[in-house]
């Protein structure tokens, strides 16, 4: 029976994040985070495939938060306000690990390889909000189309909330972004879209 670690996934956590500010993420090996943290190789292997997903492996809990808050939204919402209102809700994960969220992302602004992996993560994300909302009765393309804009808000959003100096919150940066994209729409996000006049047919 495996030998009970109490935290040894935040300490590998910690640890990591430690040594890829101090020696840099591409000299730090597994063997210094393990070393570091207490604990085995063997153990940190447990925890995570390689040492890049130390920053990755929080993606499965943020899908889920997604997912479960689209299909909780009132049952007219529109699609993009669903997928919002879901993405406001990760707010409090985000709030209480603010200084990791920002050395996180400096090292994947640094490195091609974690910036692949952050599309794919974003990807995933993407995808599994469009399969929430046609659970929802939404049809394609707007299920996909939704989910697609609501992650490029989130980005957005969440690039903003790194760099914001004054400590506005996740929500603050949601609803500013939300706002920038019903700008650039000419309409509000969620309100339906403007009909186009018909053409009379030429005889």
């Amino acid at each position: 029976m495996a030998r009970w670690e109490p935290d040894a996934r935040g300490r590998l956590e910690r640890a990591a994040m430690e040594l890829y500010r101090e020696r840099g993420y591409d000299q730090t090996t597994v063997a210094e985070i393990a070393a570091r943290a207490g604990l085995t190789e063997r153990t940190f292997f447990r925890h995570f495939a390689d040492k890049r997903e130390v920053l990755f492996w929080g993606a499965a809990g943020l899908q889920q938060l997604i997912t479960d808050g689209i299909a909780g939204a009132p049952p007219h919402a529109a699609p993009l306000d669903a997928v919002a209102a879901a993405l406001e809700s990760t707010a409090p994960v985000f709030e209480q690990r603010r200084a990791f969220a920002r050395q996180r992302q400096a090292l994947i602004a640094a490195h091609p390889e974690l910036q692949e992996r952050e599309v794919m993560k974003l990807t995933l994300l993407a995808a599994a909000a469009a399969e929430a909302l046609r659970a929802r009765g939404v049809p394609e393309p707007a299920a996909s189309l939704a989910a697609e804009a609501g992650i490029a808000v989130f980005k957005v959003a969440f690039e903003g909330w790194i760099r914001d100096e004054k400590g506005r919150g996740l929500p603050h940066h949601l609803r500013a972004a939300l706002g920038e994209l019903g700008a650039v729409l000419g309409r509000r996000p969620g309100s339906a879209a403007p009909t186009r006049a018909a053409r009379p047919r030429r005889g």
